[in-house]
């Protein structure tokens, strides 16, 4: 093991004290994977996957992940673990993908699951908290899916992430703060990030569930009847008095009516609508954070997707509170390989065009002439688009 590597992963271990790692998946124990990981029986037509490094890669062993293996199918696999909320705590979730076939049209991303999913018939009906990751088909789609959960529906990012379409393996990140900031970033790099109050377009449901509120607890205090007309009620029309001290005095409390006794139909006078709820706001936190990005009760990881022709990789799964913890995971895993990946394609692409070539010099000399097109036809460049 190199250095580097020893270096980043004892950072890594030094951040397990501070970090709370809620799974983390790399395939390291070969064929043991399938004791974690449970196939959908929910159609018998599912796709099913391998333990694969592909064709080329940067470490033989520690590149091994999922891998797709039939064309044209539908995939769902999914893997169990402790329950977790992550109210009031950063969510990061992050993974490795490799599209090796040169993925023309099909999904390359996961799916965070409550802990109650049913494993044996996940489908795409299967409901889940996040949907992260690339998605491809043809030359319109070339996106990063992130779409959350909240209020009973799904909603997506609307801006438009562009993910990598080359067939190497590339690492994707995606972090939800108890702020509301969000960010996605590939390969380690910041791609987009800002407020996942407004980049889910979810202001509208926050103003709906706020009039809402107000309404009803209008309705209550004005419909309460003899339950609530014999208590006092604030003096709308005083003003705090000049020489009042907030510092040193506290909030001032302003005069306090007595409300007449109760008649039928009769509303309350002297009591302002939005006075009344800035005091009820004040008095029982009516202002609470929304849950924009928190999730009660997440307990699975999985993949549920479609596509056409078979072959990518997914690996190094880790789901953390701890931004350092998974930049420095994603250096000791990914960081370490995606070099050597390379060489090795560089590599298998020379070798495949000296045998290329040496076919054509055959082939000339056998007096086909349509050698030089077959040659063209034949090598295969796996460059980015």
């Amino acid at each position: 093991m190199a250095a580097a590597e020893v270096q980043l992963w004892v950072v890594c271990l030094l951040r397990v004290a501070l970090a709370t790692v809620y799974f983390q998946e790399e395939f390291l124990d070969g064929e043991r994977w399938r004791n974690r990981w449970v196939q959908s029986t929910n159609d018998s037509q599912f796709g099913h996957f391998r333990l694969s490094s592909g064709k080329f890669y940067g470490h033989k062993e520690k590149d091994k992940g999922l891998q797709t293996t039939q064309n044209g199918r539908f995939y769902a696999i999914s893997a169990r673990f402790k329950p977790f909320s992550n109210k009031g705590k950063t969510l990061v979730i992050q993974y490795t993908v490799k599209h090796e076939q040169k993925m023309d049209c099909g999904g390359g991303y996961i799916k965070v699951f409550p802990a109650d999913v049913d494993q044996k018939n996940l489908n795409g009906k299967s409901q889940y908290y996040v949907m992260f990751g690339p998605d491809i088909c043809g030359f319109d789609i070339k996106k990063i899916h992130v779409i959350l959960y909240f209020k009973n529906q799904y909603h997506s990012n609307k801006k438009s992430i562009r993910c990598k379409v080359d067939a190497f393996t590339h690492l994707y990140t995606l972090i939800l703060r108890p702020d509301l900031t969000y960010d996605v970033k590939v390969d380690g790099q910041s791609i987009e990030s800002g407020s996942i109050e407004y980049d889910w377009q979810l202001t509208s449901l926050k103003k709906m569930e706020k009039s809402s509120a107000e309404s009803k607890d209008w309705d209550q205090v004005t419909d309460s009847k003899t339950q609530d007309w014999e208590k006092h009620f604030l003096d709308a029309s005083a003003s705090k008095p000049s020489d009042w001290n907030s510092e040193l005095d506290g909030d001032w409390p302003g005069p306090m009516l007595q409300k007449p006794p109760y008649q039928d139909s009769l509303k309350p006078e002297g009591i302002d609508k939005d006075v009344w709820l800035h005091q009820n706001m004040r008095s029982t936190n009516y202002l609470t954070e929304y849950d924009l990005s928190e999730f009660e009760n997440i307990g699975a990881i999985g993949l549920e997707l479609w596509q056409v022709r078979s072959g990518t990789i997914f690996d190094n799964f880790l789901i953390t509170d701890d931004e350092e913890y998974a930049e420095n995971f994603g250096k000791a895993t990914w960081g370490e390989t995606k070099g050597p990946e390379r060489e090795m394609d560089a590599i298998q692409a020379k070798e495949e065009l000296r045998k290329a070539q040496e076919e054509e010099e055959e082939e000339l000399l056998a007096g086909n002439f349509d050698a030089r097109q077959n040659f063209f036809n034949r090598f295969h460049r796996r460059d980015e688009l």
